[in-house]
């Protein structure tokens, strides 16, 4: 196994949490692959520099608080990225349900402040700020639920 390689797959993950599979493109960049490839990969695993549950955990939690995503949204792009539902699961813990519903309530306040600018009939005002947070990835049930209270 090449030790410059190695040094470099470690500096890559130091920078940010990646996945297995980013890791994987980044050394056929560097023209490695194979056996040697899953060897750098193991190797960096057993240093600590990636883990996929760790990655899943700030992945989840980032796109949560500062993007404002849903649950579904989340989880369909860690699963994208080829992670395993354990993963997957020890990232969504991050995302409490008190802060799930408030940050989708606070969404849908804020959207509709927004479009009640333009939009007087209050039923396509209700669609459009369905739409809106559906399509952010939150769940239908609770959607429709807030958009009562909102």
């Amino acid at each position: 196994m090449d030790r410059l390689i190695l040094q470099k797959a470690a500096s890559y993950c130091a920078y940010q949490e990646r996945t297995q599979d980013e890791v994987k493109l980044r050394l056929k960049k560097w023209n490695v692959w194979g056996d040697e490839a899953d060897e750098i990969i193991a190797e960096l695993i057993a240093m600590n520099y990636l883990s996929e549950e760790r990655f899943a955990k700030t992945y989840a939690g980032g796109k949560f608080r500062i993007k404002n995503w849903g649950r579904m949204k989340i989880r369909q792009e860690l699963s994208r990225r080829g992670l395993s539902k354990y993963s997957i699961e020890s990232g969504m813990k991050e995302i409490g349900d008190v802060d799930y519903v408030a940050n989708l309530k606070q969404l849908l306040e804020k959207k509709k402040v927004a479009l009640e600018k333009t939009e007087t009939n209050q039923l396509i005002l209700k669609q459009k700020l369905a739409r809106y947070a559906l399509a952010k990835g939150y769940e239908s049930e609770l959607v429709w639920k807030l958009l009562e209270e909102v």
